[in-house]
């Protein structure tokens, strides 16, 4: 997991080639001109899907890993919290190959405030839990960068 200031992203390049390739695009690009959907970069390998929706309370939320991608967490508008646990504390709960999804159950090790400017790194070993409310619910505007890493 990766917790920065997008003006610090740059910091970051050398982990991998697609995760380079993810951070010139974010660093030479506004995320304003995604359009809603998935937007290509780079193949499979970097895209940036941009939606909407409404923050929600802890217990409605659920959590997420992916096996081969690492996902950039961006919020153009609104906050949101984001927990953060290291896999090995998870209980994996069901496997899609086709759309790299594992869902599974645990605690919240570490939570994160998303606002913009704010930027979130979860890779392959990290579980992830979106769309928690702050002061209650609110609409957040999002890009979340799907970066190949294996």
């Amino acid at each position: 997991m990766i917790y920065t200031d997008m003006k610090y992203l740059q910091n970051y390049r050398g982990i991998g080639p697609h995760l380079d390739r993810a951070i010139d695009y974010l660093m030479s690009h506004s995320l304003e001109e995604l359009t809603a959907g998935r937007n290509d970069v780079d193949g499979e390998n970097v895209f940036i899907n941009r939606f909407g929706y409404e923050t929600m309370a802890e217990e409605a939320a659920s959590f997420e890993a992916h096996e081969f991608y690492a996902d950039i967490h961006l919020v153009l508008s609104g906050k949101e919290w984001i927990g953060v646990t290291d896999m090995d504390k998870m209980n994996v709960t069901a496997i899609d190959k086709v759309t790299d999804s594992v869902d599974c159950d645990g605690p919240i090790e570490n939570r994160l405030m998303m606002m913009p400017g704010k930027v979130l790194i979860v890779l392959p070993e990290d579980a992830h839990i979106v769309k928690i409310a702050v002061d209650g619910p609110e609409r957040v505007e999002k890009a979340v960068v799907k970066v190949r890493m294996k």
